[in-house]
């Protein structure tokens, strides 16, 4: 069993995201897990939840903030995403690596501390996509994802691969908060 924890946006622009990654067949995003933006990835979180109550505490002395979605970007040809702008979800990321203690070798696997980068995944070639519909994907997003949400993050979502390759909700932890 694999657990990553991320931020969900508000309900209704995941509804217009799942929405958009859904008007390319090949993309089977939608069918592994809700759209997010990954905070902390699978290394160290395991099967056993010896971590669960270190992130709790961690997650109780990190206060609320406000998080911007904005323009498209991309890994490459392989993976497009919608930016993050917030110093914010960085500290967060780097006070829930430091919770969970994984390996230097799984910080590396996961792209973990300096090389994080914030971002909501909509479609990659690993989900099923080409390396055209990725770009295409990348184009029409500017327009039909905008206006991009400014919203308050007040809990983290811990995820739970319930079968292969497919993920859903485990726990809701509010931040700033000791009553989880």
């Amino acid at each position: 069993m694999r657990y990553f924890i991320g931020i969900t946006p508000p309900d209704d622009y995941k509804e217009k995201i799942m929405t958009f990654r859904d008007r390319w067949s090949s993309n089977r995003l939608n069918d592994v897990v809700e759209p997010h933006i990954t905070v902390k990835a699978q290394g160290g979180l395991t099967a056993d939840l010896h971590w669960l109550e270190r992130v709790r505490q961690t997650c109780s002395l990190m206060q609320s903030f406000q998080l911007s979605l904005s323009d498209p970007g991309s890994f490459g040809s392989y993976v497009t995403f919608l930016s993050v702008d917030t110093s914010d979800v960085t500290e967060l990321h780097r006070r829930l690596v430091k919770a969970a203690s994984p390996s230097q070798e799984l910080i590396d696997r996961y792209f973990e501390m300096d090389k994080y980068h914030p971002h909501l995944t909509l479609g990659q070639t690993y989900w099923g996509m080409n390396q055209t519909e990725i770009q295409e994907m990348k184009r029409l997003a500017i327009n039909d994802l905008a206006p991009y949400p400014t919203f308050d993050v007040n809990y983290v979502r811990v995820y739970k691969e319930v079968e292969p390759n497919k993920y859903q909700p485990f726990v809701d932890i509010q931040l700033g908060s000791t009553n989880n």
